[in-house]
């Protein structure tokens, strides 16, 4: 537990003391400041439309992104890796570390901006259903962005390429034209839970079922593969 906690408090400093935490914040505070500026013009937009287009489709997975492909990513593109690497340290371990770390920062940005945006919205009690809904439904995004992100970072050094096309080409058009590539959208997993916790104001997004069971094949299956290319990867560097 010690060692977990180690990990956790490094990767914790590592991710926050970036110049890229505030560009971050900058992204999560923005669907905020948009609300602000709509409630001051007058306008009533549809709550469950403006989280979607703006928290769920943009912020989220852009910001899980970069703390999921830099938790461990960074460490092994510039060699700091080798000093984790060549300690008695469980590869599951490190992995879980890194996700769980990736996955509280993104949520602790996400959610208050999730939420924020969605009371400042107003509107009926249908919009803060929405609301109240989503800002659950991106935690559990979090982790499951987190995992998937992380594994990519381990796999190949161009993660963050990889990252964008699907949250862009994957999740952005193709989830839009084929219906059957939703089954394996994350975005389409997190609408879904919201739709669990409000049905009458969230429409679309998986069945209950196929967004657990997305959930759990994300995130058992990334830090599998993550602990399992990370041992590769030790092998490799004593080689």
């Amino acid at each position: 537990m010690t060692i977990f906690v180690t990990l956790v408090d490094v990767t914790l400093r590592g991710l926050v003391g970036r110049r890229r935490t505030v560009l971050l914040v900058l992204l999560a505070v923005l669907p905020i400041g948009l609300a602000l500026l709509a409630r001051l013009g007058g306008e009533a937009p549809d709550a469950a439309a403006a989280l979607d287009a703006l928290v769920v489709r943009i912020v989220l997975p852009l910001i899980a992104l970069v703390f999921g492909t830099a938790a461990l990513g960074a460490e092994i593109e510039d060699g700091t890796a080798v000093y984790l690497l060549t300690k008695p340290i469980a590869r599951l371990h490190i992995v879980v570390a890194k996700v769980v770390v990736a996955a509280l920062l993104t949520a602790a940005l996400v959610a208050p901006s999730a939420l924020a945006t969605g009371l400042l919205m107003g509107g009926s009690d249908e919009g803060l259903a929405a609301t109240l809904a989503v800002t659950p439904a991106v935690i559990i995004g979090s982790l499951l962005y987190a995992a998937a992100f992380v594994a990519i970072s381990v796999v190949t050094t161009r993660a963050l390429v990889i990252g964008l096309v699907y949250v862009v080409i994957w999740e952005g058009i193709l989830a839009g034209i084929l219906v059957g590539t939703r089954i394996f959208s994350i975005r389409e997993a997190v609408l879904g839970f919201a739709g669990v916790l409000a049905p009458d104001a969230w429409e679309g997004g998986l069945e209950a079922a196929q967004a657990v069971g997305l959930a759990l094949v994300v995130v058992i299956g990334g830090v599998a593969l993550g602990a399992r290319r990370l041992a590769v990867h030790e092998v490799r560097g004593g080689d």
